[in-house]
């Protein structure tokens, strides 16, 4: 291996681990709290192929304990590496996956991934989809933790309102691009932005 692949797996976690885990432990539930909201979310300089967001929520969410699956687009051995060193998380199948990253024509079929039992309604995925953009929403959110309506750039309308017709199961997501997020758990509910609105 030479050095400088070296110094990308070995590289690129929290400078501070202790603060910077916890400030993005705190965006990831914030923005899962409060669906559709946008926000920074710092610390992590993974590989290339994967945006800083994504990069802090794998380093704050994964573990030795959580299963991952990478999407072809994401699937390289600089990925793999870096996920390997920084949290131990072993790489899987998306059907067995606890998370799940890539793009969102690299996930698909979303219909492979666990969305809970009537038992254990938790036991589902939590996909993480790299994202072109964030800020020119298609989707209007209404449910838990929205005090109106808030909006929302969705790569799939229809997919995502047929896994939100599955509540209390179905798959939460979150969206990444550059160092921003968004989340969508399973529990809000979809509809189209009109154009009036968008």
């Amino acid at each position: 291996m030479s050095t400088q692949a070296q110094a990308s797996q070995f590289s690129g976690g929290f400078a501070s681990p202790a603060v910077q885990s916890a400030h993005a432990f705190r965006a990831a539930m914030t923005a899962m709290a409060r669906p559709g909201q946008i926000m920074d979310i710092t610390g992590a300089a993974p590989p290339d192929d994967l945006s800083v967001a994504a990069g802090c929520l794998l380093l704050t969410l994964c573990d030795p304990d959580t299963g991952l699956y990478l999407a072809p687009d994401v699937d390289t051995l600089a990925v793999r590496e870096w996920v390997t060193f920084h949290t131990g998380a072993p790489l899987v199948a998306a059907d067995v996956a606890d998370f799940a990253l890539g793009g969102w024509a690299a996930l698909a079929p979303v219909d492979v991934y666990r969305i809970g039992t009537a038992e254990y309604p938790d036991r589902s995925a939590t996909l993480i989809v790299e994202m072109d953009e964030l800020a020119r929403p298609n989707a209007e959110l209404s449910g838990p933790g929205i005090k109106d309506t808030a909006q929302i750039h969705l790569p799939d309308l229809g997919a995502f309102q047929d896994n939100s017709a599955l509540f209390p199961l179905g798959f939460d997501t979150y969206f990444t691009v550059g160092s921003q997020l968004c989340a969508l758990p399973r529990s809000s509910r979809i509809a189209p932005l009109s154009k009036k609105e968008g």
